[in-house]
């Protein structure tokens, strides 16, 4: 017999031993080669950007309350936000958002992945509006302001301020819920109710209306109402702050006279036609409560909705004797006081020719 050939257990046991190890290595390159694959396959699909927004900057996106998810795919599509819609689709399923969406307003960001931005959709953490408002002429356009910048709808808030048994409950009727508003900016979320943004709109007028500022309507014998009501006319009067604590001091003193307050802006609003911008002795024969030529004291409630300058211009109104006052020929927008009609009458007469030198006739 071959020497050669002479059987040897230990060449047969080396090698089973560099087979199992050739599958061993192969098994881990098998299995890091398809972990690999799933790390970078996951990568991609949660971590790689797949936001891109206009001009890189953050951007507001908006889902409205009863969206579904498919709604809101599309809306993502369609403003162009996602590089790859698939791979968002994908996350989204995973992580169950169809089953978790929330409406809101929320703040995307450029080069956001499809993880984070899944995440902030499904957890409802939207961004607050920052509501800001004035320059109200009455409720119906507020509401349409608010509207504009919240997802209520205009008609539900008028129909609520429409509501007298509500308004009675708030203090206010038809013709003084206009008072209820303070103009200023507040902090909302944008999918706020109607009746939760009347309410909080009464929280901030309790707030307002602190005990130093009622204490100072009741120094000078008026309500809330009364002092919002005559913060209205100056509002309408002036757009100078400077100027404002003087006019109320006229106004207050025709007041205490007993004469009528005699302000254009209450004919204006008696008027209906909001584009006067020269009242005439015909305005002054209108019909109604508002018209402060025919009727003393004053009116039943605002005429606009006025600013903090106008309301605190009447609780700090300034002492003085004049009883008239009239705008500046100059046109410049501040007035001319008068402690008499003599005096006045040579104002007025200077305001009307420079009037009339631009043909201004209504």
């Amino acid at each position: 017999m071959n020497p050669e050939q002479v059987f040897h257990p230990d060449k047969i046991k080396k090698k089973k031993k560099g087979l199992g190890l050739r599958i061993f290595l192969w098994s881990v390159f098998l299995f890091l080669l398809i972990f690999g694959s799933i790390v970078i396959a996951g990568y991609h699909l949660f971590l790689q950007p797949n936001i891109v927004t206009t001009n890189q900057q953050p951007t507001d996106f908006y889902i409205r309350s009863g969206s579904d998810y498919t709604e809101i795919k599309n809306n993502l599509i369609s403003k162009q936000i996602l590089i790859r819609p698939a791979d968002f689709e994908i996350v989204s399923q995973w992580m169950r958002y169809p089953q978790l969406v929330k409406p809101g307003r929320y703040i995307i960001h450029h080069q956001m992945n499809n993880l984070e931005l899944v995440r902030l959709l499904r957890s409802g953490a939207q961004t607050p509006v920052m509501v800001t408002f004035n320059n109200m002429r009455d409720v119906p356009q507020l509401a349409g302001r608010i509207a504009a910048q919240l997802e209520v709808d205009s008609a539900g808030i008028v129909n609520i301020l429409s509501d007298e048994v509500f308004l009675s409950k708030l203090g206010y009727n038809k013709y003084t819920i206009p008072g209820l508003f303070i103009p200023n900016t507040y902090q909302f979320y944008w999918t706020t109710t109607e009746e939760r943004f009347v309410m909080r709109m009464a929280e901030e007028n309790l707030r307002f209306w602190n005990s130093e500022r009622l204490q100072k309507a009741k120094s000078i014998g008026f309500t809330k109402n009364e002092v919002i009501t005559l913060a209205s006319i100056i509002e309408k009067e002036t757009n100078k702050n400077t100027e404002k604590e003087t006019m109320a001091g006229v106004y207050i003193n025709r007041l205490k006279k007993g004469w009528p307050l005699q302000a254009d802006p209450t004919l204006v609003f008696a008027s209906g036609d909001f584009e006067i911008r020269r009242v005439l002795d015909k305005h002054k024969s209108i019909e109604s409560p508002y018209n402060t030529y025919l009727h003393t004291g004053l009116p039943p409630g605002p005429i606009c909705i006025p600013g903090i300058a106008s309301i605190d211009a009447v609780l700090n109104h300034r002492s003085h004797s004049y009883f008239f006052f009239c705008a500046r020929e100059d046109l410049s927008g501040y007035h001319t006081f008068a402690e008499t009609y003599a005096e006045h009458e040579r104002n007025a007469s200077r305001y009307r020719k420079a009037l009339d030198r631009l043909n201004i006739k209504k």
